[in-house]
């Protein structure tokens, strides 16, 4: 096990780890613990070409694309979930603005096997799913073939290898070693399919709190490249047993980028005009930040890994 920290401010990760052009896993867990923080400073940073990779791909892929930092999107659905339109990502596709977009459709299930063939070294993963729609025509990563089996008619997903994967989590030692829990949608495989990983996590803890519970240790150090301690950094979407969802600020997105203008004023003022996520919750504000905090605790019972 390595003994070097990895621990290192999401300014270094980003600068350091996610060069422009580079293929990048976002918002693996779905609706949850999608990497805001570091999605901003990939903004502020003005990464150029990068290619997005996701599932159900919340409004952090709207506002990357809206900055102007995104060459391509390998997802399932983009927009924002709490209204449907990701108004930045529907200028991009029907106009243009800031720039052309390449799309690359996926069903949720597909996107997960793509990731799942890279974590497990193989070239593709059959499927039924698809077949009969127009995503193969659409998508040259799905392909009929007949099965060599039985010469059933499958659909080979191929893999995905990200060049990066940020993966948010609830804590990790300074080695990378993390402990996620709630909905891991694709993460795990998605660590295992990238090239490098970047771990956020709300704590920094103990090697020995991660060693307590190894079955909690989706992620292995090994596998991270660097690990950056920041508490809230995946508001406005919500983190179990941290904080809830803030529902208002995904609303007020929606109404805020509805019109180019707009968007670009709500972009100076919660990404540019801010140097780091500390200044971000600062104006948040204190209030709002308390009232998304956890209500009712619900904690697991222990586990005993003794003989």
């Amino acid at each position: 096990m390595t003994t070097t920290s990895k621990l290192v401010t999401m300014q270094h990760a980003v600068r350091d780890h996610v060069p422009s052009g580079s293929m990048v896993l976002l918002g693996a867990q779905l609706e949850p613990m999608i990497p805001f923080a570091a999605g901003h400073e990939l903004i502020r940073q003005s990464r150029r070409d990068l290619t997005l990779v996701g599932p159900i791909s919340d409004i952090l892929f709207d506002q990357m694309i809206g900055a102007g930092c995104v060459a391509r999107t390998m997802a399932a659905w983009i927009g924002n979930v709490s209204a449907g339109v990701g108004y930045c990502f529907r200028r991009a596709v029907e106009q243009n603005i800031p720039r052309p977009l390449a799309t690359v459709d996926y069903s949720n299930l597909t996107l997960a096997l793509g990731l799942h063939a890279g974590a497990m070294g193989v070239p593709f993963m059959p499927t039924y799913s698809t077949m009969g729609s127009d995503l193969p025509i659409k998508n040259g990563n799905l392909r009929e073939f007949n099965s060599p089996v039985n010469e059933e008619k499958l659909i080979a997903v191929r893999a995905l290898r990200p060049d990066v994967a940020i993966i948010h989590v609830q804590r990790a030692d300074q080695f990378g070693n993390a402990h996620l829990w709630g909905s891991l949608g694709v993460a795990v495989d998605g660590a295992r399919a990238a090239r490098k990983v970047i771990v956020v996590a709300e704590e920094i803890v103990a090697p020995e709190v991660i060693a307590s519970d190894p079955n909690r240790t989706l992620i292995p150090g090994f596998l991270v490249a660097a690990v950056v301690h920041e508490p809230w950094g995946a508001h406005p979407s919500p983190v179990q047993g941290h904080y809830a969802r803030d529902h208002a600020f995904f609303s007020q997105y929606h109404e805020q980028s509805r019109e180019l203008k707009d968007f670009e004023q709500w972009l100076q003022r919660w990404v540019l005009g801010v140097k780091d996520r500390a200044e971000y919750m600062n104006l948040l504000g204190a209030c709002r930040v308390e009232s998304l905090g956890v209500k009712q605790h619900a904690m697991s019972a222990p586990a005993d890994f003794g003989y």
